[in-house]
């Protein structure tokens, strides 16, 4: 796609947005409430290992009314109170399991707590956020045929495609494993996502811009973007605190340049649903301060793609 073309659901941007596909899907504005199951991880609980990835603290990301002590429905109720005081103009609401792993059961008890959400009569689907060494087939198949009735997306923490890199920040499980996960579940006809990380400690400004080539050939629907942010907490917190020369840490301008070096390269078939993060401020250690909402960043991201005259895939080394 080049700058002057349009997507089939009419967007003109500069990059392929997944929410103004969203929107035009479902007719309108949809939000997601998020929700906390009460999941573990296999890199907390002994099964891969303890303490979990070295960036990772999930209260950085998770809404205050998401404790796994309430019921799924009853953070429906509270996400739809919350989001409603805010975005008046929503038409309906997707349920997100955003905390932790949330494939790491037995499929009994999964199928349970999705249809749970999936019962409430202002839930469309479901957005499931997991691991890609988390996921079987029978758990899939079971998705497949909710997908028939429901909005069923499953976006996997990928990180980055580096091996080095995975086993650096304690993840568990390599590449390729994130590669046959998002294959299997696309085949399935399921709306695939994937999460990426950049400024991850052994990843450089080059790797990171020549791996969109790698994540383009991959069949994706849909690709989150964020920022490494140093969290209160973490063991990445201290280690940078150890020796911060180990860490490229971008100013906004830099990662904004890598970002679009990387959306130049990425296939124009990929939605962007996200291009950095927000966690709160009381819980960062970090010494950077963009003073910027991820909107802003948003903004700042489309205004430099006019300036430069690129565009999503102008680079694209995919068919």
């Amino acid at each position: 796609m080049s700058s002057g073309e349009k997507y089939s659901w009419g967007t003109t941007r500069r990059y392929n947005s997944y929410a103004d596909w969203f929107a035009a899907f479902f007719g309108g504005r949809m939000q997601k409430v998020s929700i906390n199951a009460g999941f573990t991880c296999p890199n907390r609980d002994g099964t891969l290992g303890y303490g979990g990835c070295t960036y990772c603290n999930n209260e950085a990301f998770i809404p205050g009314y998401c404790t796994p002590e309430r019921s799924v429905t009853q953070q429906i109720e509270q996400g739809i109170e919350f989001h409603h005081r805010r975005y008046r103009r929503a038409k309906g609401y997707i349920a997100y399991f955003q905390a932790y792993t949330n494939t790491y059961a037995a499929i009994e008890k999964l199928s349970a707590l999705y249809d749970e959400a999936l019962n409430h009569p202002a839930v469309s689907g479901l957005v499931i956020g997991t691991r890609p060494d988390c996921v079987t087939g029978e758990l899939l198949d079971r998705l497949a045929v909710m997908a028939r009735d429901y909005f069923i997306s499953v976006e996997y923490g990928i990180e980055t495609v580096n091996d080095d890199t995975l086993r650096r920040i304690n993840r568990g499980h390599d590449f390729a494993t994130a590669v046959k996960a998002v294959e299997e579940t696309a085949a399935r006809g399921l709306n695939t996502g994937a999460h990426l990380i950049f400024g991850l400690p052994g990843d450089t400004r080059p790797s990171i811009t020549e791996s969109a080539d790698i994540i383009s050939s991959m069949p994706l629907t849909s690709l989150k973007i964020r920022q490494l942010q140093l969290v209160k907490g973490t063991l990445m917190a201290r280690q940078y605190r150890q020796d911060p020369d180990a860490f490229d840490l971008y100013s906004l301008d830099e990662y904004l340049d890598l970002v679009i070096s990387f959306t130049e390269r990425l296939s124009p078939g990929i939605m962007i649903d996200r291009i950095s993060g927000e966690a709160p401020p009381g819980l960062l250690d970090d010494p950077r301060n963009w003073q910027l909402r991820s909107n802003g960043i948003f903004n700042l991201f489309e205004k430099k793609l006019e300036e430069r005259n690129t565009w999503q895939g102008r680079l694209c080394k995919t068919g």
